[in-house]
């Protein structure tokens, strides 16, 4: 039977493609010291028979010719002399193969962990480089599983199992080598024995462990999902007093995922108990076969103890290789789970140096525009045609569902259109050179999102803390209206916002925004519905602030309130994926609030 059946196989080998070249260069080096390992297995087992020979027959020892230049070449005149340089060898190989092992367990421990943390960065990258439209249509609980459990468990469970499992088969040959050569037909049926309680287990667990193995890829995701849906949401659970219910689904998650690992545990160890008694029935009947030969129980103890050592060496290591199967077995789920996140593609820019921005000195032009998410999926946007002159201040407006945010998701080249073309200055703009158009855009959402850090690494967000620009950071403040308000803190642009920004107002957080996108030294400046959640007088000094931004800058505003639209120089009316009207907020909007 195969150790590795053929679709296990496939997505070891699907992982070993994801091996960074350095990693696989250290994989050989771990081999070299796995046949080091080897050749001292063979050593120290081999010295068990000079070793008991000179303690029970030392005249026997002595009075061979073949030891003889040994002997003179040491100075032994005597049998009893033979003790000490020969106690000394074997001590000697007996430490010495323990320290190939503990430096072998060290490098492989070693080597599996950094291919681990490769591979947990890997799937991070290739995450952050997907393209908008896949991040939308995701789980993050799926994606923070997959970095952070699940990667984790392909270490523990795939790749260090999987160098045990050659370590082990690799020390287990050079034994079996040595005990063939010792007592062939004790060693042979003891092998054989031994195979066989295996093979039978393994073929018995199988379905087991590939349950189990199921179980927890699923019950890992749903874990992180309810310790993110619950603490995200905690102002409601809070309010609503619904924390059972949060707790019972973390809890049933995480008892399965934990019950599916003890099952996966148990079956792992068992064989080791039953294993263990035939090893020692194996010994007493190879030690009873021999007592019965002419030359008696003496000669029989340097066999016996050679047979001993290297059964206490054999049935670990055969445990060791079996416990490796079922781990590997049981973290395969999660193990296609990781290779599936691995082989999400890289766009061509992700390893280009910094794109070079576009030319942008006349307008953005939308083109006989289409949109739609999938290909049989609803139409929201359809054959749109729009200008939007540089400098200009656009506002959007429209009923929900109109296609004003996806709009905005294509000008900023986060999404590409499914027909016609996004145009800057004549220039289309392609997969190719979104990431030069990119650099001319800031994004104002109506969620600012704040990390836990200060105010100065929010502005200067994406920028190391050593890298911020404080001349630039405090004229951004300045601008968005928000410096006095800084100032005024003990800490400054020190000060920590909290998670999410929870310790700043509402309105703090939006000039905050407006701060982040002046930081970036964006001729664009796209604000989606930035003000909806604020309050009149909050969201008059937010647009104060946008009213006396450069007149440079190109301002895309996509309001609820159209009252926010009255700075805007053209006004675009959405509807069915169109454009209904365009015009001064005046001529489309005021004229009809004061009829």
């Amino acid at each position: 039977m195969q150790v590795l059946d053929a679709t296990l196989s496939l997505s070891v080998q699907r992982l070993w493609g994801h091996i960074a070249p350095r990693r696989r260069w250290q994989m050989v080096g771990l081999f070299s010291i796995m046949v080091l390992g080897a050749v001292c297995e063979i050593i120290s087992i081999g010295l068990v028979l000079p070793f008991l020979s000179v303690l029970t027959e030392p005249e026997r020892v002595f009075s061979r010719i073949s030891d003889q230049a040994i002997i003179n070449a040491l100075g032994i005149t005597e049998p009893a002399q033979l003790l000490f340089p020969v106690t000394f060898v074997f001590v000697g190989g007996t430490l010495v193969a323990a320290i190939v092992r503990w430096f072998l367990l060290w490098a492989q421990t070693k080597v599996a962990h950094a291919i681990g943390a490769d591979i947990s960065n890997n799937i991070y990258r290739r995450t952050l480089y997907q393209p908008y439209s896949v991040h939308v249509s995701r789980n993050t609980s799926d994606i923070i599983a997959g970095m952070a459990t699940k990667a984790n468990g392909v270490v523990l469970y795939i790749i260090v199992p999987l160098l045990g499992i050659f370590s082990s088969l690799l020390m287990l040959i050079s034994i079996l080598l040595v005990l063939i050569f010792v007592e062939p037909v004790m060693a042979t049926a003891a092998f054989g024995g031994f195979g066989v309680i295996y093979a039978i287990v393994m073929l018995i667990s199988r379905a087991a462990l590939s349950r189990n193995s199921r179980q927890i890829s699923q019950a890992s995701t749903m874990v992180v999902k309810a310790v993110q849906e619950g603490l995200g949401g905690i102002r409601d659970v809070l309010i609503d007093g619904t924390q059972n219910v949060y707790c019972e689904i973390y809890r049933d998650a995480d008892s399965l995922m934990r019950r599916a690992s003890a099952n996966i545990t148990i079956i792992g160890a068992s064989p080791r108990y039953a294993i263990e008694a035939l090893g020692m029935v194996l010994i007493a009947a190879l030690a009873y076969s021999l007592a019965d030969r002419p030359a008696g129980i003496s000669s029989a103890i340097p066999f016996l103890g050679a047979i001993a050592l290297a059964a206490q060496r054999v049935l670990p290591l055969l445990q060791q290789a079996y416990s490796g199967w079922t781990s590997v077995r049981g973290g395969h789920a999660s193990l296609i789970d990781v290779l599936d996140m691995l082989d999400q593609s890289l766009p061509d820019y992700a390893d280009a140096p910094v794109a070079v921005p576009l030319t942008f000195r006349q307008n953005i032009a939308l083109v006989e525009l289409g949109f739609q998410y999938q290909n049989r999926s609803a139409w929201v946007l359809r054959e749109l045609n729009l200008d939007i002159p540089k400098g200009s201040r656009v506002g959007f407006f429209g009923v929900t569902g109109s296609g004003k945010s996806t709009l905005l998701d294509i000008v900023m080249g986060l999404l590409h259109p499914s027909e016609g073309a996004l145009y800057i200055d004549g220039i289309q703009i392609t997969p190719q050179n979104q990431r030069s158009w990119q650099a001319h855009i800031a994004h104002v959402p109506q969620s600012i999102f704040l990390s836990d850090s200060s105010v100065a690494e929010n502005i200067a967000f994406g920028v190391k803390r050593e890298d911020i620009d404080q001349n630039r950071l405090r004229q951004a403040a300045r601008q968005a209206h928000i410096s006095d308000v800084i100032e005024s803190w003990e800490f400054k642009y020190e000060t920590n916002v909290g998670e999410r920004g929870i310790r700043l107002s509402g309105g703090q957080r939006q000039r905050i925004g407006i701060a982040r996108a002046l930081y970036k030294q964006a001729d664009v400046i796209v604000f989606d519905e930035a003000t909806s959640a604020l309050d009149g007088d909050t969201e008059r000094g937010i647009m104060e602030a946008i009213e006396d931004l450069s007149s440079e800058l190109t301002v895309l505003i996509v309001a609820h309130r159209l009252t926010t639209l009255k700075s805007c120089t053209q006004v675009v009316e959405l509807g069915k994926g169109r454009v209904l009207r365009t015009g001064s907020y005046h001529d489309l909007i005021g004229a009809n609030q004061g009829a």
